[in-house]
């Protein structure tokens, strides 16, 4: 997928031996979910499934079975963003890029749930961030978002219970398209993202940060979501249950 993924595995104090070394097969197990998703959806490999399908190769139907899933979960993110989000609008035909990052590392996590020793784990595939459980000592993970104008600098600090995504041009230069447009377009310098799934939101702040604030709107109307734009002066507005870290 063209990314860069890391998997932290926080064992509880009391684990011994055999649930460290149980986690490491768990993240053996995470490794090849990821592997496997590069392999059908990344559209840097020439040979992958959706590349075949894009170049019109292979129908939908003779994709393998996790594409029909994506294909599926982003016709709800394109009706949920009022079609900010939508794959069939990039440039060379269907890109679900936009979500099937955040779904690949919401499925790694998937193997690495809490307990058998683990305390908490956290699967950042280039920043977008799957959690579950929490800290050894109890505390939630706390995560930072990167100031757009100076990225080393952070903008905010997030307490994660699930999942957050970021989008933004600030690290990849112009990559993301309007859909209406379907010319590259960024309203906001940065939007975050965060919910349940990973998938969705790494589609939903693809669109937010396309949209602009206006988009807030349409974060705020899924159940157990909450969006942030900040503009290119600076600015900051957010939906009334982003979890700002106190």
């Amino acid at each position: 997928m063209g990314t860069v993924v890391t998997i932290d595995v926080y064992p509880h104090v009391e684990a011994t031996e055999a649930h460290v070394a149980h986690a490491r097969q768990q993240i053996g197990a995470a490794c090849g979910v990821l592997h496997r998703a590069d392999e059908v959806f990344s559209t840097w490999q020439p040979d992958s499934a959706i590349s075949r399908l894009r170049r019109g190769e292979i129908t939908a139907a003779a994709a393998p079975e996790e594409v029909a899933e994506v294909i599926a979960a982003c016709r709800r993110a394109r009706e949920l963003s009022d079609g900010w989000f939508d794959p069939w609008a990039m440039p060379g035909g269907f890109d679900p890029t936009g979500y099937v990052k955040g779904w690949a590392a919401q499925r790694a996590l998937g193997v690495l749930s809490p307990g058998a020793g683990v305390a908490g784990a956290m699967v950042n595939a280039a920043g977008d961030i799957a959690s579950a459980g929490r800290l050894p000592a109890g505390e939630s993970f706390r995560v930072g978002i990167a100031d757009p104008a100076a990225p080393r600098r952070l903008a905010a600090i997030v307490t994660l219970t699930e999942s957050i995504a970021t989008s933004g041009t600030y690290e990849r230069g112009p990559h993301l398209i309007d859909p209406h447009s379907r010319q590259p377009v960024a309203r906001a310098a940065s939007a975050s993202v965060t919910g349940p799934d990973l998938g969705l939101a790494d589609a939903l702040a693809t669109a937010l940060a396309v949209a602009g604030p206006d988009g807030l709107s349409f974060v705020a109307a899924v159940d157990g979501y909450a969006g942030l734009t900040i503009g290119f002066d600076g600015s900051r507005r957010a939906t009334r249950a982003f979890p700002f870290a106190r």
